[in-house]
């Protein structure tokens, strides 16, 4: 059987390992010829494909990106891009695709189904906020990051006394935010699913400074935003699925700060720091189980699904509910770490 595979979206730490498992039982289990689709959707689109073997995949599991490339490109957003699609794969003989994204890469994977395109999902995502599964692969070591970098600018807050901010991923959930921010003993959490009262966040820093602790961390996720208001937006441009660029939420929130209380206070964005790099243990062998599974769902035929993890087995998710819901915070966990603001 020839089996494309493809990696859409954002990078995330751990799309490597998945490859390599699906090149690996691919070819020794089932005799399948495997080609990669290079930089998402678009390579599809311009049918720019790579053959995968065993050298191909030799020492990618520890390498954060993708040996196949990513990119944001919406096919339905670009003229002719799904007529062109259904002809390239047509052309190469690809009689299904293993497409590792999140949920607008696999929103396409669920309409190319319509079109005849036997797809099996698997959930790439640091943002962990795909319905239908306990963990995506590479937040693991987002939060992990996350995490370090509070250990390390609790020191530098603490010496000097001032508040600082952490600005992490989150467009639409604080999953990174919460977990790191509970992980990292942060003082303030904010998130996109509670919008966030200036005058509480001061309150809490003022209650710190009464026992003695004249510092502060904050972590806000980039897609939280002050009650009665918006999302705060680095650009006005929007990508081929309609998301304007975040940022600044840190920054914003800053200046209010100072604005309130006479204490110094720093900002710093974590930026793509969190999504670069080798991934760490959990995603590598998170993602080799998603990888093993595609391809068996693949000869099982179980298409138009996405491989998840529920507890700790791997089960088949109707990739139409994935397009639909999102997974938000659990608020439980949230009311666990505000016992520990202020």
């Amino acid at each position: 059987m020839k089996v494309g595979v493809l990696s859409g979206g954002g990078d995330a730490p751990g799309t490597n390992a998945v490859i390599r498992a699906v090149v690996r039982k691919g070819l020794q289990h089932y005799g399948d010829e495997i080609v990669g689709i290079k930089d998402g959707w678009r390579g599809l689109i311009e049918g720019e494909f790579l053959p995968l073997n065993l050298e191909a995949t030799i020492g990618i599991l520890t390498r954060g990106g993708s040996i196949l490339g990513y990119s944001r490109t919406n096919p339905f957003k670009s003229e002719n891009g799904a007529i062109k699609m259904l002809e390239n794969i047509k052309k190469a003989g690809i009689e299904a695709i293993i497409v590792i994204g999140g949920d607008d890469t696999l929103r396409v994977a669920h309409k190319l189904g319509g079109f005849g395109v036997k797809c099996v999902g698997i959930p790439k995502t640091i943002d962990n906020d795909l319905w239908g599964t306990d963990y995506t692969f590479g937040f693991n070591t987002a939060a992990s990051i996350a995490t370090e970098a509070l250990d390390r600018l609790h020191s530098t807050a603490e010496a000097h006394q001032r508040v600082i901010i952490l600005e992490v991923m989150g467009r639409y959930t604080g999953w990174i935010a919460l977990e790191a921010g509970l992980a990292g003993g942060a003082d303030v959490i904010l998130i996109p699913e509670k919008p966030f009262d200036v005058a509480e966040i001061c309150e809490y820093i003022r209650h710190r400074q009464k026992r003695g602790r004249n510092f502060s961390l904050v972590v806000v996720a980039e897609g939280a935003k002050p009650k009665g208001g918006k999302e705060i937006i680095y650009s006005d441009s929007v990508d081929e699925f309609g998301h304007a660029r975040l940022g600044g939420v840190g920054y914003y929130l800053g200046k209010e700060i100072e604005k309130n209380i006479d204490i110094e206070t720093r900002v710093v964005v974590l930026g793509h720091i969190q999504r670069g790099g080798t991934p760490t243990a959990f995603d590598r062998i998170l993602a080799t189980r998603f990888g093993i599974a595609a391809i068996d769902f693949v000869h099982e035929s179980k298409f138009g699904y996405l491989v998840a993890i529920q507890g700790n087995k791997i089960v088949p998710v109707p990739l139409k509910e994935v397009s639909e819901k999102r997974k938000t915070v659990n608020l439980e966990l949230y009311e666990i770490a505000s016992v520990f603001f202020g």
